[in-house]
């Protein structure tokens, strides 16, 4: 959910929505945070329980199916699940909903027996229409997930989405720094997804036109954003962002980009010396990305006030500054916790306080599930807490499908996920589960996730 690459997931299955940064790098030199957030004393039967559905994973099953619908949803709220988050931009960009902004989802790829295969949707009922009356027959509150900066993907069969559509546009695509210079994205041939550049106002308007007709949906419960963030580190370093940096700053940059990062510069692998804007470089992302989601609640709740507003962050606030994105509070005094990387106003740009609600990413391996720090479960939601100081509710949860979930012992999965659920509830607000694909796929995993919630409502 760092480029934010996955694993191949159990029987091959993808999952587009969300990735893995497999080593943290913290600075020693500070604490991590500078007080404990003790929460509320909410009971956990109070606490919603959210489940994920991937578009591409469970496209075979949903594309043009309402009665399948009907019935995984059924078995969501048998097993004790309160919220469904159901991905209606996926990762090609185009859209799962009614809109004039983009064009309908017409084909996806999933993993079948026979292997890779082009899914079409053949149906004209509204997708996301359906899963909001049939979570709704059930008591199930609907969410919309939103790859948010994503504008098209590139897979073994082919490439598609507005990106790849529309040569008009290229100036939208992110442009990266490699070793070779600044190049855009969409001159790889590499698999994998394709971003806009954050920055371009003109990308904002049109994603905000987007949220706007989303938001119309006066039955919707909610919307997720997904992928609400750069690229990665080495991305946006287009003309139109220095130009924009060099307004925030006040001044041109002689060196770009040496002055700001060094081509091949890595995650937990800093340049030192530093160059002399690479933390404001960090702190004007973050402020970016901060300013677009003020943006974006501001249109949602203007369309619909009611509507909860939220977003999915990876759990790894340590090393998150590489997609620009700043979750937590802006009380959160980051330069007193990350002084390696982040700036004195890097704080100001926590967006936290924007946020009904916030799905963290708590994706640590099946054998690690319980503890206080950054890769465990329990220990992703607990550090959020503490970042996130109570100004939006906080529901971590595991990726069950990915990395050592793909290839543990069925036994230590199975108690991974009935012991995720009681450690994240009793941590945090809430539980979050990804993806319900990885329920579907093998016997009894429904049954393992509803007794980790009979537990933690039981620990009341």
């Amino acid at each position: 959910m760092n480029r934010y690459l996955k694993t191949l997931l159990l029987l091959a299955i993808p999952l587009v929505s969300a990735g893995i940064t497999l080593t943290a790098c913290e600075d020693k030199d500070k604490p991590e945070y500078e007080w404990e957030w003790g929460g509320d004393d909410t009971p956990n039967t109070e606490k919603p329980r959210y489940i994920w559905v991937d578009a591409a994973a469970n496209f075979p099953d949903f594309a043009n199916s309402k009665e399948n619908i009907l019935r995984d949803l059924t078995l969501a709220k048998e097993a004790g699940f309160t919220d469904i988050v159901v991905d209606v931009r996926p990762t090609t960009g185009d859209v799962l909903f009614e809109t004039d902004v983009e064009q309908q989802v017409e084909w996806l790829g999933a993993w079948l027996p026979g292997g890779y295969t082009k899914i079409e949707r053949t149906a004209t009922w509204d997708y996301l229409q359906a899963f909001i009356d049939a979570g709704h027959s059930l008591g199930l509150k609907i969410h919309a997930g939103v790859n948010t900066m994503v504008g098209g993907n590139r897979t073994s069969l082919g490439p598609s989405g507005l990106l790849f559509r529309d040569a008009s546009k290229a100036e939208w695509a992110t442009q990266l720094l490699t070793e070779n210079g600044i190049v855009s994205t969409l001159e790889g041939t590499e698999t994998g997804s394709r971003f806009f550049n954050p920055v371009h106002e003109e990308v904002q308007s049109y994603l905000l036109d987007m949220l706007a007709d989303l938001a119309a949906y006066q039955e919707l419960d909610g919307i997720i954003l997904d992928r609400g963030r750069f690229d990665d580190l080495d991305s946006d370093f287009s003309e139109y962002t220095r130009l924009k940096f060099e307004e925030y700053i006040g001044h041109s940059i002689t060196n770009f980009p040496d002055d700001i990062m060094p081509a091949g510069t890595a995650v937990g692998n800093l340049p030192n010396p530093q160059p002399p804007y690479f933390k404001r470089w960090l702190e004007f992302r973050v402020k970016t990305i901060h300013d677009f989601m003020e943006k974006a609640r501001n249109r949602v709740k203007g369309v619909n006030p009611d509507i909860s507003f939220g977003v999915y962050v990876g759990g790894w606030y340590s090393t998150y500054y590489n997609v620009g994105v700043n979750w937590a509070s802006p009380r959160f005094n980051t330069s007193n916790a990350y002084s390696t990387w982040a700036s004195t106003k890097y704080h100001d740009y926590g967006y936290a306080d924007l946020m009904d609600v916030i799905l963290i990413g708590a994706y640590a391996s099946p054998t690690s599930v319980h503890g206080s720090s950054e890769w465990t479960i329990e220990g992703f939601t607990r550090q959020a807490m503490n970042k996130i100081k109570g100004d939006a509710k906080v529901v971590g949860g595991p990726d069950i499908g990915n990395g050592q979930w793909a290839t543990a012992a069925d036994d230590v999965i199975n108690n991974a996920i009935r012991e995720s659920v009681p450690a994240c509830m009793n941590a945090g607000d809430g539980y979050f589960l990804f993806d319900m694909i990885h329920l579907k796929l093998k016997p009894h995993q429904w049954d393992y996730v509803k007794q980790g919630i009979d537990k933690a409502l039981a620990e009341d």
